[in-house]
């Protein structure tokens, strides 16, 4: 069992979830290479100070340089804003260390592009993260799916809808400017990737982009409330999605719906330790959506718990991240989601921008 010294690249929300992963993913998994708290950085070196401590890293800086260039911080997780990614992850590819990225990937699409070419041009490992398709339920969803248990697929629907500006007299923030921290670089890239995960790769998009709210206390808006995008999969299957900030009374609106021939699957990240499960088989009188909720029988729970039922939560989402990149490492082999398939996403993204913008049809591979 061997250690490995672990940088993680901002302190807040997400650096923080991260550093209580690498804390416990040991333990849970039991993992071949054991996480070292090595080093943390913040936008200052008394905010790195305060999270060392927190957090119980070895080290604080100020200094995303000295995190990727010290040689104990063997790999390096990225949990700060999306207009530092593509420095910090080129810096480390050129020293050969392994990183793990948060989503979106970089703050444009020329960003993940770049990000991508030097993740493999270097031959590192690289990992992005989209926590919520790792739910044990989406996990089996997507085993379903793979299996035939619904026949053949020929509808998706999703959203991720929250509401933390449903209130049009809640004050501009950061969040209220610029593209990557609107609807459809903040919210749309998870669920893209999740109907990428269960349905396969896209090819053409029909979008509406709005801001719901022009202006608020203390400025304007100049990002997306929400969004609509139709889209057409490489298997024939059509899809919908709709994304939004502004949906009053949801707070994790992580969903989706797949139809096939034989059954359909819903879920819901409100009650994400269910999946809805519709098999097209019996008496017609007995047939319905069935409520499955997970344990040990399904994937990446039993780790967490032997109790079916007693349920997986966030935290848990990042631990299975932690696990995987971990693994990616040890394996020197690249784990699914890559810094392409970050790519992936954006390029969707920036197709449905094009095609608010034109009012037309995008093909997806001219992106």
């Amino acid at each position: 069992m061997a250690e490995i010294g672990i940088g993680i690249i901002g302190g807040g929300y997400m650096g923080k979830a991260h550093s209580v992963a690498m804390s416990a993913v040991g333990a849970v998994f039991n993992t071949g290479l054991r996480p070292r708290l090595e080093m943390i950085c913040a936008s200052n070196e008394a905010s790195a100070e305060r999270y060392r401590t927190a957090y119980g890293f070895a080290r604080g800086t100020g200094n995303w340089q000295t995190l990727v260039s010290d040689p104990k911080v063997e790999a390096i997780v990225i949990a700060s804003p999306q207009e530092t990614h593509r420095a910090i992850a080129e810096a480390a590819f050129a020293l050969g260390k392994p990183v793990f990225c948060e989503k979106p990937l970089g703050a444009s699409i020329d960003d993940s592009a770049a990000m991508m070419q030097a993740g493999e041009a270097h031959h590192c490992i690289n990992m992005i993260g989209f926590n919520y398709i790792r739910t044990p339920a989406s996990q089996f969803a997507r085993q379903l799916i793979s299996d035939g248990a619904i026949g053949d697929i020929t509808m998706f629907r999703g959203e991720h809808t929250e509401d933390f500006l449903a209130d049009p007299n809640a004050p501009a923030t950061w969040r209220t400017s610029g593209d990557a921290n609107g609807t459809m670089g903040d919210l749309a890239p998870h669920m893209i990737n999740g109907a990428l995960a269960l349905m396969g790769p896209m090819t053409r998009v029909m979008a509406e982009i709005e801001t719901v709210h022009q202006t608020r206390p203390g400025g304007a808006v100049t990002n997306d409330d929400h969004a609509q995008m139709m889209v057409r999969f490489e298997n024939g299957a059509m899809g919908q999605m709709f994304f939004s900030r502004v949906a009053t009374g949801r707070k994790m609106g992580y969903a989706y719906e797949v139809t096939g021939t034989k059954g359909a699957i819903r879920f819901d990240q409100e009650d994400q330790n269910a999946l809805w499960l519709f098999r097209r088989e019996g008496p017609e009188a007995t047939q319905g959506f069935t409520k499955i909720l997970t344990g040990p029988a399904h994937p990446d729970y039993e780790p967490f718990c032997l109790g079916p039922g007693h349920g997986t939560g966030y935290q848990d989402q990042i631990i299975i991240e932690a696990r995987d990149f971990l693994r990616a490492i040890e394996t020197k082999t690249n784990i699914w989601p890559t810094f392409r398939d970050g790519h992936e996403v954006n390029q969707i993204i920036a197709a449905a921008r094009a095609s608010h913008t034109h009012g037309t049809w995008q093909d997806i591979a001219t992106f």
